[in-house]
């Protein structure tokens, strides 16, 4: 990714260094990572809104209203992903690794897939 803006859902208060949240829907906040030139330029975070099961475009409405391009989550939701196929954002997958800093740089790096229609969960639980 050369350019753009990367959310990822995150525990806690988030940020470059924080912990990434399992399931996107469930996170605490939405670290966001402003990308230029494939440099990391700006780092910020906002909260999560809450959602009632069901309520899956909630997220997805919050973070098309941040201008983000792209999102890395370790699980999603049939209906989130095209909701965020819908309104143009990108999702990228990592299942394994629960530190922020090393899937952007993969994301940035071009190394990160797309996630795949079998590669979703059904609904949150447990997640």
């Amino acid at each position: 990714m050369e350019s753009g803006r990367i959310a990822i859902p995150s525990l806690g208060n988030g940020g470059l260094e924080g912990q990434r949240a399992g399931h996107f829907g469930h996170c605490d906040v939405f670290t966001f990572v402003d990308v230029d030139k494939g440099k990391i330029k700006d780092v910020t975070t906002i909260p999560n809104r809450e959602h009632v099961q069901g309520g899956c475009m909630v997220p997805v409405n919050l973070l098309a209203e941040h201008n983000v391009n792209a999102l890395i989550v370790g699980g999603i939701g049939m209906r989130p992903l095209m909701g965020f196929r819908q309104v143009g954002i990108d999702v990228y997958y990592d299942a394994n690794r629960p530190e922020i800093k090393p899937v952007v740089d993969d994301l940035i790096a071009g190394t990160l897939p797309e996630i795949g229609n079998d590669q979703v969960c059904g609904g949150g639980q447990g997640q």
